[in-house]
C-alpha cells in the first residue's frame, strides 16, 4: 500500500514576496514584481525590465566566506528552503537523518557564475585565471547538495533538469519516494537566477520575451491578444514533503495533501509546443488519473501561461480537451505577476496551488484585458480580481524546452 503524502512547509523567495505569506498576499492583490533590469546596464539590450528580487541580503544566510563558494541561484534556493523548515518544524536531531532527502531543480543552475567567469576569461587575452569555486558554484546540483550539508540531510539527494518544468518534476519525483516509502522527508522545490545579459540577450534572440519597455508592469499578459512574449523572472520555492504517519506522529501542520503527478513529453520540437498540446494533455490527464480523481474534481488550475502566442492558446486546447465542463473551474495564470521564473517556476506555482486550497482562494490573472479570440468564451480566466471559493483539488501545470511537461495534483488535507 502507497503511503500518503503532505505538505508540511513551504518557504518563497519572489519577485512580489520574500517569504510565502508574503509572495501570497501579493498574489491575491495582484501586485506585478515587473521593473527596469537593476542587475546589468539594458541600454543594447531589446527587453530592459524583468521580474527581480527586492531587498535579498544573502549575509542574513551565508557569512562572506561562504558567499565567494556560492552562485545567486543556490543563495535563493538556501533562503526559501530555510524558511521552508523553520515553518515545518523538523527538528534535526529527532530525524532519522538517512531518511531525508533532498531533490531540488534548476533549469541554469550556475548561471551567473559562467557568464562572470567566462567574461573574465576573454577580458584576460586567454589567460586562464579561474576561481578554484567555479565548477562547484556553476553545476546544477550543487544547491541540492549544499541544502542536504546544512540540515545533515543523507536520504536521496540529485538535481531535476527539465527546462521550466524542472522543480514541478522534483516535485513529482519527492512525491513518488515518498509514497514508495524510500523516505520520510523530502525537501523539494526549484530556484533560479537568470537576469543576466547573456540570458536576457539569448531568450531577445529567440524572439522569446516581451519587449513592452514602456509598461514593463503590465507586460505579462497572458491570454491578451496583446501579448507578445514572457518576462523573466528569479527567486526560488521550497517545499518540505512528508509521509502523513510520520509527520502525524510529530504533530507537524499540514497545508495540503500530494495526491498526483505526471511527466510526459510533446516528443515534437525543442521550443515550439505540440500543436494540439497532446504532451500537456496527457500530463494533466494522468496526474489526475494518478491521484484517481476525474477531470470536473478538479476545482482550480494553475496553468503554464508564459504570456506567449503560441504558448498560451495550446495549453487552453489541451484544457479544453480533457474538461468537458470548463465553465465550472478557476484558471489563472499567476506568471503575470511573477514573471517567468524558468527552473523555478513549478515550485512557486505548486507554493499558490497549496494556499489556494489551504485558504479557499484563488489568485488572479492580471493585465489581460482583451481576451484572444482562440480562448472559448465558457473559460473562466479569473481575470483581474482574486476569487474566494472552496478548492478541494489543484491541478498546477509547467511545460518547458525540449518537450517537458509536468503537472501535479494536491487536495484539501482530510484525516
Amino acid at each position: 500500500m502507497q503511503k500518503r503524502v503532505v505538505v508540511t512547509g513551504i518557504g518563497a523567495l519572489t519577485p512580489i514576496g520574500n517569504s510565502h505569506e508574503e509572495f501570497f498576499r501579493n498574489l491575491l492583490d495582484g501586485k506585478s514584481g515587473a521593473g527596469p533590469i537593476t542587475r546589468f546596464d539594458t541600454t543594447h539590450f531589446k527587453t530592459k525590465f524583468a521580474c527581480e528580487i527586492k531587498g535579498f541580503d544573502p549575509l542574513a544566510y551565508f557569512d562572506v566566506k561562504e558567499l565567494r563558494k556560492t552562485d545567486v541561484y543556490a543563495q535563493y534556493a538556501m533562503a526559501a528552503v530555510q524558511e521552508a523548515i523553520h515553518v515545518s518544524g523538523v527538528d534535526a536531531d529527532k530525524l532519522d537523518l538517512d531518511r531525508c532527502g533532498v531533490i531540488w531543480a534548476s533549469g541554469c543552475g550556475g548561471f551567473t557564475t559562467f557568464e562572470e567567469q567566462v567574461g573574465e576569461f576573454a577580458r584576460g587575452n586567454g589567460v586562464p585565471r579561474f576561481s578554484p569555486f567555479f565548477i562547484m558554484k556553476m553545476i546544477a546540483d550543487s544547491a541540492s547538495g549544499l541544502i542536504a550539508i546544512r540540515y545533515g540531510f543523507r536520504g536521496i539527494n540529485y538535481c531535476t533538469v527539465s527546462a521550466c518544468s524542472s522543480s514541478t518534476t522534483a516535485l513529482v519525483d519527492a512525491f513518488n519516494y515518498i509514497r514508495w516509502g524510500k523516505a520520510d522527508i523530502i525537501v523539494a522545490g526549484g530556484s533560479e537566477a537568470p537576469v543576466t545579459p547573456a540570458s536576457v540577450g539569448g531568450f531577445n534572440a529567440m524572439k522569446a520575451l516581451s519587449t513592452n519597455n514602456e509598461r514593463a508592469a503590465q507586460a505579462s499578459r497572458p491570454f491578451d491578444t496583446t501579448r507578445d512574449g514572457f518576462v523573466i523572472g528569479e527567486g526560488a520555492g521550497a517545499l518540505i514533503l512528508e509521509e502523513y504517519e510520520h509527520a502525524l506522529r510529530r504533530g507537524a501542520t499540514i497545508f495540503a495533501e500530494v495526491v498526483g503527478g505526471a511527466l510526459t513529453a510533446d516528443a515534437y520540437h525543442m521550443t515550439a509546443p505540440h500543436p494540439e498540446g497532446y504532451g500537456a494533455y496527457r500530463s494533466m490527464k494522468e496526474a489526475i488519473a494518478d491521484a484517481e480523481l476525474l477531470p470536473e474534481d478538479i476545482d482550480y488550475i494553475n496553468v503554464h501561461a508564459t504570456s506567449t502566442p503560441v504558448g498560451d492558446v495550446t495549453e487552453i486546447h489541451a484544457i479544453a480537451k480533457l474538461f468537458t465542463e470548463p465553465g465550472r473551474l478557476h484558471i489563472s495564470a499567476t506568471k503575470s505577476m511573477t514573471g517567468h521564473l524558468l527552473g523555478g517556476a513549478g515550485a512557486i506555482e505548486a507554493i499558490a496551488s497549496v494556499l489556494a486550497v489551504k485558504h479557499d482562494s484563488i489568485p488572479p490573472t492580471i493585465n489581460t484585458i482583451n481576451v484572444d479570440p482562440g480562448i472559448p468564451s465558457n473559460f473562466n480566466l479569473t481575470l483581474g480580481t482574486a476569487v474566494k471559493k472552496t478548492v478541494h483539488y489543484a491541478l498546477s501545470n509547467t511545460f518547458g524546452f525540449g518537450g517537458h511537461n509536468a503537472s501535479i495534483v494536491v487536495r484539501k488535507f482530510e484525516e
